[in-house]
């Protein structure tokens, strides 16, 4: 069995990064989706799904294996199946806030989040199985059993903070828990790894390319991406943004070009004889809507 333990912590930290911001904008675009109906529902969904699934889980997943580096073995990747196991966890994610966000029931969420965790389980084995060395690559069933737990108490939660969080804050809180789920999930996975009987008397490398082929691509379409998320985001804020116009309240003939009282959204006119009434006879007073 590998000592994952004692590998280099700075690539962890930066998997668990990348995990946290991939999963704050998941939840944000999710709760945008959740507020939207007709075709703009359909956009942020998307968003979200490639959010917490191509970043916040495979992204993270791809990252942290950059540091597994079994002694004495050289490790290549399956460009093909790299790509492939990516595909499949935003798909799948996809499907889980569908439906999660469509149905708002919890029954509808636990099925979101079996969908879903069963799809960031076959994330992570097909990106295993994507992997090429000099030997035979084994799992163990329990650090197996256990990841698919994780994963799908990891998915359910995610779902469950998708159909019901609110505010920056909160969302934020719950993206630091989701990285520490999707973390927790891979590496108890990786926990159960061991290779067999590495033949070093082949000659050269495995077939694949090396995580340095794939990092460069990885990184320009992550810094790419959260462009775009951040545009969407903005965009979005104002749309969201409330409409402090000012509309007529009282017309008055009298006054030139047969002017109107106005005032913003949220308030509304009271006549006062009191205090409180303005200087110069004016008897309606602007006052919140209670």
């Amino acid at each position: 069995m590998l000592d994952h333990l004692a590998q280099d912590w700075t690539t962890p930290a930066i998997a668990f990064t990348v995990s946290v911001i991939g999963s704050f904008l998941g939840l944000s675009f999710a709760i945008r989706a959740r507020r939207a109906t007709g075709p703009v529902r359909w956009q942020w969904l998307v968003l979200a799904a490639i959010s917490l699934g191509g970043m916040a889980v495979w992204s993270m997943h791809f990252i942290a294996m950059m540091s597994f580096s079994p002694p004495g073995v050289a490790v290549r990747y399956d460009a093909v199946l790299t790509v492939v196991s990516g595909v499949v966890a935003i798909v799948v994610i996809a499907v889980a806030l569908t439906v999660a966000t469509v149905g708002r029931t919890t029954p509808w969420l636990l099925l979101g989040g079996l969908v879903a965790g069963a799809g960031i389980v076959a994330m992570h084995y097909t990106g295993m199985y994507a992997m090429n060395v000099h030997g035979d690559i084994h799992h163990d069933p329990l650090y197996v059993a256990l990841a698919c737990a994780i994963a799908l108490v990891a998915a359910t939660t995610a779902l469950w903070f998708a159909s019901r969080l609110r505010g920056h804050v909160a969302v934020a809180g719950a993206s630091v828990v989701m990285a520490v789920a999707v973390s927790t999930m891979h590496y108890t996975g990786m926990m159960g790894v061991h290779i067999t009987q590495p033949q070093f008397s082949r000659f050269g490398s495995p077939d694949g390319a090396t995580a340095a082929d794939l990092v460069l691509p990885l990184i320009v379409g992550l810094f790419v991406f959260l462009l775009i998320c951040s545009l969407f985001l903005l965009l979005g804020a104002e749309e969201e943004r409330p409409d402090y116009g000012r509309r007529p309240v009282h017309a008055d003939p009298g006054r030139p070009g047969g002017g109107s009282d106005t005032l913003p959204d949220g308030y509304a006119p009271r006549h006062s004889t009191g205090p409180q009434a303005v200087p110069g006879g004016a008897e309606d007073v602007w006052t919140r809507r209670r």
